[in-house]
């Protein structure tokens, strides 16, 4: 089934006048305007398309790639601006995306640029974007371990420093003397985990860790090793499991060998079950004729 706002792998049916139509499960077929595509495909053979609606609504599919799907966190910039319902960003399709005015928290003008998050408005069944990031921010305990290797996209100041949205899911600041100069909202950086508090908030730097982060990685190496030596390539280990177990299968502490498995989720590396971990499957081979996302045209000494 096609799924609206996000990247598809679907099948295609039939060719007409307008185009190729594929099959979008329970969405019926969706029209790829023929423009899209130099030659028709094969029956059944599947495109790797977006699905979006088009200015009269109608669902429709493109081969080309937006700078963000339903789900993730943007900087774009403000094309126009309609008085009556909100102001129109450029996210890299031919329709611009609409940031309603209930969705907004500043005036807006064209040629502003700001950090949204993308999202599917139930009530219209439509993309929109919103300004109100933390509505949108994952507020359950992070995953993460000190000293991680994490991406942070920046999108306001605060008095100790800056907010960032901490690999497109949760809120971390950044403090104010990490930094020689203050980045501008929509800045990326490369940065750590810095400290994990209890209260699920997150610090983070952009200075790597001396120590720390480095001990973890031969652990997570031989959990890895275990794992594709076991049977089914699973292990009956996990975060509940006693301690002593733990050291006798790796021989280090409860702690390391969570963090460890921490590192490995995040890597894409192991699947953590309520009773075990076992090894990720192998990602899907990547679609051939797959367009690379275009970047936006961002202020001059703006972020990058």
């Amino acid at each position: 089934m096609a799924i609206v706002g996000k990247r598809n792998s679907l099948p295609f049916v039939r060719q007409a006048t307008p185009g190729f139509y594929l099959d979008g499960g329970t969405h019926g077929e969706i029209l790829l305007p023929g423009r899209y595509l130099e030659k028709r495909p094969a029956v059944g053979e599947r495109l790797d398309v977006f699905v979006y609606r088009d200015s009269e609504d109608r669902l429709v599919a493109t081969t080309e790639v937006p700078f963000a799907t339903v789900g993730q966190f943007a900087f774009l910039r403000v094309v126009s601006v309609n008085p009556r319902i909100g102001v129109f960003l450029d996210w890299g399709l031919e329709k611009d995306l609409l940031l309603p005015i209930r969705e907004q928290t500043q005036p807006l003008e064209a040629g502003d640029w700001l950090v949204v998050h993308i999202a599917h408005d139930a009530r219209t069944d439509r993309i929109i974007a919103s300004a109100r990031l933390n509505r949108y921010l994952n507020l359950t305990p992070p995953n993460y371990v000190e000293g991680q290797p994490v991406e942070l996209l920046v999108f306001g100041e605060s008095p100790l420093g800056y907010n960032v949205i901490v690999e497109q899911k949760h809120r971390g600041l950044l403090y104010r003397g990490d930094l020689p100069e203050a980045p501008a909202p929509g800045t990326v950086l490369d940065g750590f985990i810095k400290v994990l508090r209890e209260d699920g908030k997150i610090d983070v730097t952009v200075n790597p860790p001396r120590v720390g982060f480095g001990r973890i990685v031969p652990v997570a190496e031989k959990i890895t090793n275990a794992l594709k030596a076991a049977p089914g390539q699973r292990l009956a280990l996990h975060d509940n499991s006693a301690p002593e177990e733990i050291r006798a299968a790796f021989g280090v502490s409860k702690k390391a060998f969570k963090q460890a498995i921490g590192v490995l989720f995040k890597a894409g590396e192991i699947v953590i079950e309520k009773t075990g971990i076992k090894l990720a499957p192998p990602p899907a081979p990547e679609v051939k004729g797959k367009e690379k996302p275009k970047a936006p045209t961002k202020p001059p000494g703006g972020p990058r």
